[in-house]
């Protein structure tokens, strides 16, 4: 009775730390038996790193971070939640956490086609302007959204009840969201008419093809606009230009093959589409802070 009793006095977020401070123990990330959803632990502040996010969101449950695009800054913590809405080169910093009281949090991948039905149940109408916003936004995290996760991830501990309850919550979650102040955001996953969804389509090609020579008209051709609009667009929602992506993706590779696959600073170049190893180690310099080989050589140590 009184172990019950003191976990309703907890708040959401409190719950929500609890059930993933028990189930990661050191710092790192890890999935769950939910699909779309993983956790993460952080037990001491950390510098920005690169990293890639999927359409989905973050919470905190314990602690603070930080998201840097295009050199601006977003920072989250317990009571605000980072949305992306299409796949976001970025770096993600750790602002608040200690061995005492580690950043403990989530991702939850988010479903366009989801998104999209529950928008058009609700009448939630696409504005008039189509135009795109950034890809990238905080917002305020409702006790009914943080009560809805907490729900979700109680089912980790019934697992048989997964498969039939957790399509259930995950629906209530994308409603919640889209009826938070990210909501516009949200709907330009959904729209498929919108520029945001053809500018996630053209993102999906060059991360199928990013080895290939990039040729910005076709691929603005391929999703059905014009180059300098196409531009315009996919620079406003990433902060980067086309090429820089594709660049981004390039590296992001290589790192992982030789830190990986120990593919050597020549071969790994070669594999992701460079043509000249001294260009290829010049632009890793510059994303990473250091050459690759003594960048590898660093993480393995670590």
């Amino acid at each position: 009775m009184t172990r019950q009793h003191d976990t309703h006095a907890q708040t959401p977020q409190e719950t929500l730390a609890r059930i993933i401070g028990a189930r990661i123990k050191h710092s790192g990330d890890c999935s769950t038996a939910i699909p779309g959803l993983g956790f993460f632990r952080r037990d001491i502040p950390s510098p920005p790193s690169v990293c890639m996010v999927e359409p989905s969101i973050i919470l905190v449950a314990q602690g603070a971070k930080q998201l840097w695009v295009g050199g601006e800054a977003y920072p989250y913590d317990t009571s605000r939640f980072l949305v992306t809405s299409l796949d976001l080169p970025a770096n993600s910093e750790v602002t608040a956490a200690s061995l005492d009281q580690p950043c403990l949090g989530l991702g939850f991948k988010l479903d366009p086609r989801m998104l999209a039905e529950l928008a058009a149940q609700g009448g939630l109408l696409q504005p008039r302007d189509r135009s795109t916003g950034k890809g990238v936004g905080i917002g305020t995290a409702t006790p009914a959204m943080l009560t809805s996760f907490v729900r979700l991830l109680q089912l980790l501990d019934e697992p048989e009840a997964i498969p039939v309850l957790a399509p259930l919550i995950q629906r209530e979650i994308h409603y919640r969201l889209l009826m938070s102040d990210q909501s516009a955001r949200l709907r330009q996953i959904a729209s498929v008419d919108g520029q945001g969804h053809r500018i996630a389509r053209a993102i999906d090609w060059l991360k199928l093809n990013y080895t290939a020579q990039l040729r910005v008209d076709e691929l603005a051709s391929r999703v059905q606009m014009s180059t300098p609009t196409f531009h315009h667009h996919f620079r406003q929602l990433t902060a980067m230009s086309p090429l820089q992506y594709q660049k981004w993706l390039r590296l992001t590779e290589a790192k992982r093959l030789m830190m990986n696959e120990h593919l050597d600073v020549s071969s790994a170049a070669f594999k992701v589409g460079y043509e000249s190893p001294s260009q290829f180690s010049r632009e890793y310099s510059r994303l990473f802070g250091a050459p690759p080989k003594r960048d590898i050589a660093q993480l393995r140590g670590l």
